[in-house]
């Protein structure tokens, strides 16, 4: 099987072998396990301090009955605003959280490797699928995939001139989809600094990042990959595999040599 390389002018400019890898079994239940797995390993700790809410004098009346009062632990003394009201336990003023999250908790979930790399494969397959690349949401008509371009698209600096290619490439509309689909986000995200959401654009896997990827930032929705580090939340965001996929001449010829899709 061989593909159609497109040079920088949006011509084609030869064909290539297209590796076996393209051929593997579409396994979509794999990759949204494997992405979901792979994601946790970015979570940071999230937890709280084991004494919030419990630096306190508080303590219960003993015995607890015939007092008149509740059971709640009162904070000791006399004469200041503290004095007598509940304190050490959940559901009062001041008081510590009744389940709150833990530091210790376990986050970062395992994967097996076999497993990994038979989800990776298999993400890298259904780049080569027009069928998942249009269930996806991509905008995409008359195109030949695995989508190959020359090697000299990794000199690309200028964003200009990369938004130019993917024009002659037929992929104006899919970059038009992007800007459009490009919202503000409202409540905590945007008080966080997640100030817009953007919706996922093409991925360009290269061998060598020679100023393409800073071309790529001016663009909203693409990105741009080494060949060795390409993993499932790249080829598969949010865990839906089909991500519209532009591999470089070289990054095809890399991934029989590719440690995470060997077979």
């Amino acid at each position: 099987m061989k593909a159609e390389v497109h040079g920088l002018d949006g011509e084609p400019a030869g064909k290539v072998d297209v590796p076996d890898v393209f051929e593997t079994e579409l396994r979509p239940d794999l990759v949204r396990r494997v992405f979901w797995l792979v994601g946790s390993h970015g979570f940071q700790p999230k937890g709280r301090d084991p004494m919030a809410g419990e630096r306190t004098t508080a303590e219960t009346h003993s015995p607890p009955t015939g007092t008149g009062r509740s059971r709640i632990p009162r904070v000791k003394g006399d004469g200041y605003s503290r004095s007598g009201m509940g304190g050490g336990v959940a559901s009062v003023v001041k008081g510590r959280l009744p389940h709150p999250p833990r530091s210790e908790k376990v986050i970062h979930f395992k994967v097996n490797r076999k497993e990994r790399r038979l989800a990776t494969r298999s993400a890298i397959a259904y780049t080569a699928s027009l069928d998942a690349v249009k269930a996806r949401g991509h905008r995409v008509e008359k195109i030949e995939l695995p989508f190959v371009v020359a090697d000299d698209i990794e000199t690309v600096e200028k964003t200009s001139e990369l938004a130019s290619f993917l024009g002659k490439v037929e992929l104006d509309t899919e970059l038009t989809r992007v800007r459009d689909g490009t919202k503000r986000n409202t409540g905590k995200r945007r008080l966080r600094g997640r100030v817009y959401r953007t919706p996922v654009g093409p991925l360009i896997v290269v061998t060598n990042d020679r100023g393409v990827g800073r071309a790529a930032g001016g663009i909203p929705g693409v990105d741009v990959r080494r060949v060795e580090d390409i993993s499932v939340l790249d080829l598969a965001p949010g865990g839906e595999p089909g991500r519209l996929t532009l591999w470089t001449e070289s990054a095809l010829s890399a991934l029989t040599l590719a440690k995470e899709v060997a077979a």
